[in-house]
Order: structure tokens, then sequence, then C-alpha cells
């Protein structure tokens, strides 16, 4: 049976958007969440125009606030009428090289991609511990991977670190109930691609989000996406010489 009922954070724009309008286009029913609630009500109105058939629920929620997200998972648990699937997919993308005075844009960024996604993974896990079933879906990066220099090494580190939660996870779950993914995005054509100045292999925004999506559905433990060239990517960047790493800084 597909997961029916599905939750996104950082839904009013980038990937967390276009995963709504796909999964809306799968007859999914919603529960979509992120800081900005007039975005968030403009998509909802959106998705129901081209899908009035479909359940969408909207709550603002700032994943930085620790204490809202328990509280907002369960409104949104009870909205739809349950949860089977939690898109861990909040985050920023911005940061600074580190001792460079600008430590307020790293600590931000580590924060919310990993303190504010384990208040998110907190709160999804209970919901699907006490159901006894349900999917959960980190959305991390392939700068994971290996530890970046210059005004990526905070994002790449915090990344690092939910790539982690989600392998431990994965690990104690293995034989449960609960599915656990952690997605490695490449360059996907979003506005945070862009302010990060990532031009080079970018995929479309429609391309990249098609194979989140099908890997999201597989249930794949870990996957790189899109998978050409990330798959590559992935096996080969941990042994380059850091000569080549530094020119990613």
């Amino acid at each position: 049976m597909p997961r029916s009922k599905i939750l996104i954070t950082g839904a009013s724009s980038g990937l967390g958007a276009a995963m709504a309008r796909d999964f809306a286009a799968k007859g999914r029913d919603l529960a979509l969440c992120a800081r900005r609630l007039d975005t968030l009500e403009s998509l909802r109105a959106e998705l129901l125009a081209a899908h009035p058939d479909r359940t969408i629920a909207v709550r603002r929620l700032d994943v930085d606030d620790h204490a809202a997200v328990p509280r907002v998972f369960a409104e949104l648990h009870a909205e739809l009428g349950g949860l089977d699937r939690v898109i861990v997919n909040a985050g920023l993308g911005k940061g600074a090289r580190i001792g460079s005075g600008r430590a307020p844009a790293n600590l931000a960024t580590a924060n919310t991609n990993f303190v504010g996604a384990l208040a998110q993974i907190e709160a999804a896990m209970e919901i699907f511990l006490a159901q006894r079933s349900g999917h959960l879906v980190l959305v991390s990066s392939m700068s994971a991977v290996r530890g970046l220099p210059g005004k990526k090494t905070a994002y790449s580190a915090s990344k690092a670190g939910l790539a982690a939660l989600g392998r431990g996870l994965s690990t104690e779950l293995a034989h449960s109930p609960i599915a656990v993914t952690t997605l490695l995005p490449g360059f996907i054509a979003t506005d945070m691609a862009a302010n990060a100045g990532d031009s080079r292999m970018v995929a479309p925004l429609g391309k990249g989000v098609a194979a989140i999506v099908d890997a999201i559905e597989r249930e794949r433990a870990r996957a790189c996406v899109p998978t050409w060239p990330w798959r590559l990517i992935d096996i080969v960047l941990p042994y380059l010489p850091d000569s080549l790493v530094s020119r990613l800084g």
C-alpha cells in the first residue's frame, strides 16, 4: 500500500514545494509546514485547484522552535487522520568561512540543519512508534559525503550529522515496520543552489524532484539523487586529494 498521508517540512518553496506538487498529483494527502504561512496557503490553493479531492493541511512552523515541532506534528496527524511518511526537508544553505567574523550564519545553519532536524525526527518517531508503522525521510546533501572547505564547511558538517542520524536509525529499525530513507541530493535548480553559487552539474528542478520522489517511493535506505553523476561522486569524493577538494570552497 502506498504511503497516502505525507508530512513535508520546509514546504513553502524549493524541493519541499516541488515534492508537494508531485505527491499531490500521485493522489496523496499532504501536511505542509514552513515559516511562511502565506506562501503555504498559496500552495494549498494551487494544489486544491488541480486536485480538489485531496486533503491539504498547512501550518506555520519554525523548526528552530523545538517545542513547537511535536505540537504541530500532532495537530497535522489529527487533521489528516494519521501520518504514513514524514519528510524532514527544512534547512538552511547559508554559511561563511569559519573564523571570518560571521559565526551567526554558521550557528544558524548548524542549528536548523541538525538540531532542528533532530527535533523533527523525535516528533515523527514518537508518532511512528505509537502506531507501529511509518516512513521517515531525511533530506541531507551530497556535501555530507566529505567535509568541504570555506563557506561550505558548517553546512556540510550539519548535513553529515543528519546523514549519520539516518544511518543510525536505519540500523536500529532494520527489522521493524518503520522505514528510514536518507537522501543525498546533488545540485538541483532551487534558490538555495543558486545562492550557493553551484552552477556546475545543476539538474533541472523537475528532473531532480522526480529522482527524489522515486527514491522516496522505493524507500531506499540511502540514495544519491539524481543518480547520475552523484552516485559516482559519492564513491570518488572521499578519496580525492585535498588540492582538488579545496576548489569546492
